[in-house]
Parts: structure tokens; sequence; C-alpha cells
């Protein structure tokens, strides 16, 4: 028993002194962040319902991983040389996380996004320095989605590259080589299972390939909102169903499997659906019982972790990604009239609807 303590306390402390060690600019501070124990959550599922803090990275988000590789992978293959420019397609996180390491390296950056993300995550980009293209939200066979537009870009100017974080690996790396690591390590090992929905898949196959390597018997589940096929693509077996609706969601969901989910399809055991209301709501339960301020997506993947709790029953382990704050969608989620105007307002409790303070 002394000796199981010593190890842990010699795990913690390393970890801690590590932590706090002086870090080498933006770069150097990507990644380390806390696991999170929910406590309501967890006493109401008889779970440890654990959140990874992404949202404690140094650019704000879980992006700031995918966006450090997949520029160290154009770097390490000689793809942009100094002064030259970061092109890519992005809802937005990755472009901010992006233009952070763009900062911090030198390099110029151009994102193109949907016209449909929030005015905050434009704002930023731009004060960071970034050229920002929103462009009307089309699907990926169209020529004309912004991922391609993107592509066009960057085919056009001299000493740039498109970095493709949808389809580049460089992205499941990241979360293969740090994230997944960390969350064994934070947990002992003891982790039964882990959820997230997923936008580029790099998270989520990342993360599951490590764990699943680790122990094949930890539970790893999809989680998907509305607008997206993933869920009844893992459903029916690998049918890829004609995409439909929309979510109040932004940066997840997908119409296809990306290049950085594939090989790691198999190793999914189970897909949950998750409606906005059930999202908008956990949004406000996290701001009120965890004193937490988080996204949308981060409120649709604790919903997943809950719900998978219920599913692997009482004494687990289930980790899930906190991708981000709320602060970049604030105009909307804490906005009544917007959330009129999504006919979500019903879906939050009126002991919570004290913190809808924008008109």
């Amino acid at each position: 028993m002394l000796t199981t303590r010593l190890l842990r306390f010699t795990r913690l402390y390393s970890s801690v002194s590590s932590s706090f060690k002086i870090k080498d600019g933006f770069v150097d501070t990507i990644g380390n962040t806390p696991l999170i124990r929910l406590k309501s959550l967890s006493e109401e599922t008889g779970s440890d319902i654990l959140g990874k803090a992404e949202f404690m990275n140094p650019g704000g988000s879980v992006k700031d991983r995918a966006a450090l590789f997949v520029v160290k992978e154009a770097e390490e293959k000689g793809l942009i040389k100094t002064g030259g420019t970061v092109v890519e397609g992005t809802a937005g996180n990755t472009g901010i996380g992006l233009a952070h390491v763009c900062r911090a390296k030198g390099y110029k950056c151009v994102i193109y996004m949907p016209n449909t993300q929030s005015q905050e995550k434009i704002d930023l980009l731009r004060m960071l320095g970034a050229e920002v293209y929103p462009v009307p939200a089309v699907a990926f066979e169209n020529p004309e989605n912004y991922n391609h537009q993107a592509r066009r870009h960057a085919e056009k100017l001299p000493n740039a590259v498109w970095t493709n974080q949808f389809d580049n690996v460089a992205n499941r790396r990241a979360h293969l080589e740090t994230t997944g690591p960390e969350i064994w390590e934070q947990t002992d090992g003891l982790i039964d299972g882990f959820t997230c929905s997923t936008g580029t898949g790099g998270t989520l196959a990342g993360v599951t390939r490590f764990l699943k390597e680790k122990n094949p018997k930890v539970k790893s589940f999809i989680a998907d909102p509305p607008g997206s096929v993933l869920y009844s693509y893992f459903k029916s077996g690998g049918k890829l169903n004609e995409r439909s609706g929309s979510s109040i969601t932004e940066g997840i969901g997908q119409g296809r499997v990306t290049t950085n989910l594939q090989q790691d399809v198999d190793l999914i055991d189970d897909a949950l659906y998750i409606s906005d209301e059930k999202s908008i709501e956990m949004v406000y339960r996290l701001l009120d019982k965890e004193g937490l301020y988080m996204g949308a997506s981060t409120a649709l993947n604790v919903v997943a972790a809950v719900e998978m709790a219920k599913i692997l029953g009482p004494g687990k382990k289930i980790v899930t990604i906190l991708c981000d704050g709320a602060y970049r969608y604030q105009s909307r989620l804490f906005s009544r009239k917007w959330l009129e105007s999504k006919q979500l307002l019903h879906a939050i409790p009126e002991h919570l609807q004290k913190y809808i303070i924008l008109p």
C-alpha cells in the first residue's frame, strides 16, 4: 500500500513540477491540461465523469494541439519556409490555434470558414492577424466548400501550405502522442470509457487508438449532433446517409468519414445521438453546478459522457473533452432572442434562465 501511494505521489510530483517549469513561448504551453471531475454529474451517475480541460490550452481550445502538429509536419516535410503562409479551412477553433502558432513562428495565416460561425470567432481571428474569408456554408462535395477554397488559395501562393486538418493525419497524431497519453496517466490507467464528438475526427481517433492499445477493454463512443451522418453510419454498420438538418454546435458533425477517422473506425464501440435541447440545457447546468462556462460542443460531450456512464453502469471512469469556453459563442448561447429563434428556450429549466442576460 505504501509503495503504491509513493509511486502515485512521485508521478504527481513529476507531473506538477514539469508543468511549472519555464515554457519556451506559446507553442511549448500547448497540452498537459487538467482532468476535471464534474462533481454533480458524477454523484448523479455513480461514476466519475471526467472532463479534459482543453479550454485551458493557450489558444483556448482542443484545436491548439492539431494546429501545432499540422504546422510542425509542414516544416518537417519542407513544405513551408520562413515567412511563408499557412492556409486552412476551419469552423474557427483550428484557425484560432493556427493564428496563434503562426504568430509565434513568424508565418502569415489565411483562414476560410463557413459564414454560419459566430462573429466572436471571426473577430478574434482578425485580431490575431489572420486574413479571414467567411464563405457560404455548402457541402464538402461542392467545389465552393470552404476547404476547397482554402486549398485553391494555397496553390496560388509561393511558399504556402494548405494544412488540410480534416484529412491530414498529423491532426490524429497530435492526440495519439499527447492527449491520449495524458488521459491514461491522469487516470492511472483506470479508465473505462471515452467519448467525444468529432469534426475532423482527429481527437476521437487518436485518443481511442492510444487507449485501446493500452487496454482493449476501454470503450469508445462517438457523440453526434443533429445534421451529422456519423451516428447513423455507425448504427447502420457503415452506410453513409445523405446529410440533413443542422445543429447549434459549431465545428462538429460530419457528412463523411475523414481520413483522420477512417483507419480507427473499427475501434469505435458505439454511437450516441445528442439533441440540441440536451446540449443547451447542459451549457447552463455546467455553469450553474460546476462553475464552468462552456460552449455547446463541450456540453454535448458532457451529455454523452453521462449517457455512456448510464450504459456502462455505476462505478466507472468516463472521460470526455471540454473543447472550449462559451466566450466565443456568448452572443448566441446567452441571448433570449437567439434561443427563441432556435426554439430552444423551453429546453432551459426555469431556474437556470437567470443566466440569459442578453436580449
